[in-house]
């Protein structure tokens, strides 16, 4: 379990972000489609993960943004947001935000993902929706960056996730 904080008070992750140089766990996650989808979905290619509460929030929205101008310039890196939102929802906050260079997930069938990565909320008025994580996966899913972000409303580092990929 890690501690992280929201507006200073103390929130208990359900475990620990998969370490540096481990496999990150398979998982199965609903597109806009309402497909399920998993790792084996992105054979080959990297991946940056960016674990958010909710799309419906501002840091959320910013780091979905920042993440998407990114992906814009660099097609051979896949860009997953996952969050508890809708489908319904993170497509509607895609159009309306013009974002087509990332691809959004939903854990609204199954929270397994959540646990897995270690960042399913424990307490606190969040409980039960992820924290604010970024994780990079190279073409065989091996981690090679991890970040819990220690403030839930607090950014992620975009500089260091995009330098682990190294494109």
């Amino acid at each position: 379990m890690a501690n992280i904080t929201l507006k200073g008070t103390v929130i208990t992750t359900s475990g620990d972000l998969p370490t540096v140089g481990s496999q990150a766990p398979d998982f199965t996650l609903t597109n806009e489609k309402l497909s399920d989808v998993g790792l084996s979905d992105f054979k080959g290619r990297k991946k940056l993960i960016s674990i958010v509460p909710s799309l419906d929030t501002d840091i959320c929205a910013i780091s979905t943004k920042k993440f998407n101008e990114f992906a814009a310039s660099n097609s051979q890196v896949d860009v997953l947001v996952v969050s508890a939102d809708l489908p319904f929802a993170m497509g509607r906050f895609c159009g309306a935000n013009e974002l087509k260079n990332t691809q959004t997930l939903s854990m609204m069938r199954d929270k397994n993902f959540a646990k897995d990565y270690g960042v399913l909320l424990q307490d606190g008025p969040l409980k039960g929706i992820t924290a604010r994580a970024v994780l990079v996966l190279d073409e065989d899913n091996k981690v090679i960056y991890t970040e819990l972000v220690p403030e839930i409303s607090q950014e992620p580092d975009y500089e260091s996730a995009i330098a682990a990929l190294k494109v």
